[in-house]
């Protein structure tokens, strides 16, 4: 017995070993495996998704922003002041031209044109994922904008019938009949050639931005500079953005111009034979960024005067 007994204190260190009777059944137990990584194709989904949610979200914002730039003005200016006391003449902002829009069409009528601009957002959403290159992003910018630029004009026509109260466009599919049936194919790429410059500088002005503020502006030293940079381009870009908005509010113009519909035709606007005209004739008057802020719009000056006279 005393054998016995140093024999387990010298195999177990004077420990006595309490086996488990289920122990090894724990072993044999396998652990499940991880959940594998979600696939490219499942990524992509989600962000096609969240890029809908997001242009259904703002469509009213841009909708406004349509009307504006075309020079729909439907509700009379206020009279305020500046913060040095001069009486000026202000314009509705956002949410006083979207109740209008809701007294005239409901509220489904804030998002007209909306499945055209899903569809051109989804196309978009999927082309920039896969690009990272700049060379490559700008040509693949350019092809994507091009090919997405029916769906932009179709949306912008939808949103400019609120101005004449017409029905000429309807669903998506009769849109594309009916602009073919007019104008050919020629009629889905009307202002696209704005449209792409536009792209095409406010590519490479970021670009070119972010690389000189990053490579000069920014110290290896300072601590955060790798957060600085991180932000830069997007910085750049609200800036950029700003430059190029003359391309934009030219393109959207001629998108509506001579189309059949009250927007685009006398005395609502002028036809433009060109997007050069068409950028002209604003210059001259003064409305290059028509359409750029959603508060605080001026009354322009030459209304002005001649409403003084």
């Amino acid at each position: 017995m005393a054998t016995s007994e140093e024999n387990l204190s010298g195999e177990t260190g004077g420990r006595l070993l309490l086996l488990d009777p289920h122990e090894s059944e724990l072993d044999d137990v396998v652990a499940p495996p991880p959940p594998p990584p979600p696939s490219h194709v499942d990524m992509d989904t989600a962000i096609v998704l969240l890029g809908a949610g997001v242009t259904a979200i703002t469509h009213p914002l841009l909708y406004v922003k349509l009307l504006i730039q075309v020079g729909h003005e439907p509700l009379p200016p206020t009279v305020g002041a500046t913060m040095f006391g001069r009486r000026v003449l202000y314009l509705p902002g956002f949410f006083s031209y979207a109740q209008h829009i809701v007294r005239v069409d409901g509220k489904r009528g804030l998002f007209r044109g909306l499945s055209p601009r899903i569809l051109s957002s989804a196309i978009s959403t999927i082309v920039r994922s896969r690009v990272k290159k700049t060379s490559y992003e700008m040509v693949i910018q350019c092809l994507s904008r091009i090919a997405t630029h029916p769906c932009h004009v179709i949306s912008v026509r939808c949103m400019a019938q609120f101005i004449g109260s017409e029905a000429k466009y309807g669903g998506l599919f009769s849109c594309i009949s009916k602009i073919f049936e007019e104008e050919g194919v020629a009629g889905f790429f009307v202002g696209v050639v704005p449209h792409v410059l536009g792209e095409v500088i406010f590519l490479w002005g970021c670009n070119l931005l972010a690389h000189f503020i990053n490579s000069y502006a920014v110290d290896d030293n300072f601590s955060q500079a790798p957060a600085v940079r991180s932000y830069t381009r997007f910085v750049m870009g609200i800036g950029v953005s700003v430059l190029t908005y003359p391309f934009m509010l030219v393109a959207d113009l001629m998108a509506v111009n001579n189309c059949g519909l009250a927007a685009g035709l006398p005395p609502n606007s002028p036809i433009f034979k060109s997007w050069l005209h068409c950028w002209n004739h604003l210059s001259q008057k003064g409305q290059l960024f028509r359409g750029s802020s959603f508060f605080f719009r001026r009354v322009p000056m030459t209304a002005v005067e001649v409403a003084e006279n």
